[in-house]
């Protein structure tokens, strides 16, 4: 039998939500009230970036190489997919045979997408 949800199961949700907005709003507010108000005077010895106490030399802005962000995003994007992995080794004999051959299909596609990648030289950090 399929269980009724009537509005005050939700109660301690709100509750919760409530809360949560209540300290947000309370800190925000409290923060502009207790913090102290005073002129910013700008000068460029206060502009100037401070990084360890080491002098800023040259431009920060010197291009990256693409290969670390596709990199970076491959990484992402397979480790996401290798987190589908838990839950089937977690309840595998629940699956029996179709959830074992449908893994297979996961894993196919999987490796297919990393031999693509391998193959097209997207792992190459020399080139």
């Amino acid at each position: 039998m399929e269980k009724i949800y009537i509005p005050s199961d939700y109660l301690p949700v709100l509750i919760q939500s409530a809360v949560a907005l209540g300290f947000v709003v309370v800190t925000m507010v409290l923060s502009h009230v207790i913090g102290g108000k005073r002129k910013r005077i700008r000068t460029l010895r206060k502009d100037e970036n401070f990084e360890c106490g080491i002098e800023v030399k040259g431009n920060a802005r010197f291009p990256f190489s693409v290969k670390y962000f596709l990199i970076a995003i491959l990484f992402v994007l397979f480790d996401v997919e290798i987190i589908f992995f838990y839950p089937w080794a977690i309840n595998f004999k629940e699956f029996g045979w179709d959830g074992f051959w449908e893994m297979m299909v996961f894993l196919g596609f999987l490796l297919f997408g990393f031999y693509y990648i391998i193959s097209k030289g997207a792992l190459n950090w020399e080139e």
